[in-house]
């Protein structure tokens, strides 16, 4: 295979982001096909003995296995890395072997994490059940008080982990204040952009040092794939998220990599266009339940923030009910067009009661630590007309005595 025209990085690192979505990474064959080519294939032929030896020894370029390498994967991976601003990216099977794999990699027995107390439920299970297991000690901060982290942090804290916006209470972290301090201190931070994807928000922009994705929810766009990455310097992926990925295997198919890069193709219009709809959706929602989480509302405590590192605020937000748990799935089976789904970042509008789905394997106490209360929902606001959303809200609120 060969890069097509153009594709120096000195040259693909000036294309904004559009042309980076559509074309960044793409490698053709010999064909000259012009959607990206599937590789479905786990092993790769030499043409003698010395080759194989030889690119075993990172002496020679080109594939091995597709455990370590595989052609589709690594245009996905050279996509998002142009699209992010970062020197490299390692994909994986799904968003939590990212988190995993971008925590594991560079911790050991004995150190110390700061993380955020909004994070999403499973990325509370690593930092609450997992990094214990293997000796490594975790405080739970609230992200959105930057000195939180300072304070929290002790000699053998190694890194600052948190997710800005926040899943599902929708909490905004100060990225370059929290970076910048961290960076002060010699500690690396660890950036869960899922909600924002690069083409809304990029951490790295402002100071942190490595993101990671869940590249099922927006990159992907319309419900088919799971898929993660984890984006940081040439040095760290090469050296430490890659020795822990081809050693433990939470490798991304060749087939789920192909429908990621299309997904990137229509990012940007997909959630500029669910950002404007949620929006408006949102704006309904504040007159009608008794709170909003909601960033790109000014009644949103970090609206001011959100919108100074964000190029929209997304399709994704929550909002409570009095009535717990009752009324909050009542209000879910009365929907006639949202879908009841745990699921984000579709074309769909999906949502979900948090504390009965994502959040369900945290302890209770936890839950409410993390503002994940009975009565919270969360939703998805995908590309149908707003007006039509809204009108199921509204029939659905009425049924609820909203």
């Amino acid at each position: 295979m060969k890069r097509t025209t153009g594709q120096d990085r000195s040259i693909t690192s000036t294309w904004r982001p559009a042309t980076q979505a559509v074309r960044g990474g793409t490698m053709r064959s010999e064909f000259g096909e012009t959607s990206e080519a599937l590789f479905l294939t786990s092993g790769y032929a030499y043409d003698c003995a010395g080759d194989a030896a030889a690119r075993f020894a990172g002496e020679q370029s080109g594939m091995t296995y597709s455990r370590l390498q595989n052609p589709t994967v690594e245009m996905l991976e050279h996509r998002i890395a142009l699209l992010e601003g970062a020197e490299a990216c390692r994909a994986t099977a799904t968003g939590m072997a990212a988190m995993t794999a971008a925590l594991l990699c560079q911790l050991s027995a004995g150190d110390h994490v700061v993380a955020g107390r909004a994070l999403f439920g499973s990325c509370r299970w690593l930092t609450d059940t997992l990094l214990p297991k293997f000796g490594i000690a975790t405080t739970i901060v609230d992200a959105r008080d930057a000195q939180a982290f300072v304070d929290a942090t002790i000699d053998k804290t190694k890194l600052w982990f948190f997710e800005t916006p926040a899943n599902p209470t929708m909490d905004i972290v100060d990225l370059k204040a929290v970076c910048d301090l961290a960076r002060a201190r010699g500690v690396r931070t660890v950036v869960d952009n899922a909600f924002a994807t690069p083409a809304l928000q990029r951490p790295m922009d402002f100071g942190a040092d490595i993101t990671a994705y869940s590249a099922t929810k927006m990159m992907d766009g319309q419900g088919r794939v799971l898929a993660g990455a984890v984006c940081g310097t040439e040095d760290f992926i090469l050296n430490e998220l890659l020795p822990f990925t081809r050693n433990t295997g939470p490798t991304l198919s060749a087939f789920n990599a192909w429908v990621v890069l299309k997904g990137l193709e229509t990012l940007d219009l997909r959630i500029r266009r669910q950002s404007e709809n949620a929006l408006e959706v949102g704006r309904f929602l504040e007159k009608r339940v008794p709170r909003i989480n909601h960033p790109g509302l000014p009644s949103h405590p970090q609206h001011d923030l959100a919108l100074s590192q964000m190029a929209m605020t997304g399709p994704i937000f929550s909002f409570e009910v009095d009535g717990g748990r009752a009324q909050a799935h009542g209000l879910l089976d009365a929907l006639e067009l949202i879908d009841i789904s745990n699921n984000i970042g579709d074309s769909r509008s999906l949502m979900t009661h948090p504390a009965s789905t994502t959040h369900y394997g945290v302890a209770e106490e936890k839950r409410l630590e993390m503002g994940v209360t009975e009565g919270l929902l969360r939703l998805n606001v995908g590309l149908e007309d707003p007006a039509d959303l809204i009108d199921d809200l509204g029939q659905a609120l009425d049924k609820v005595g909203l």
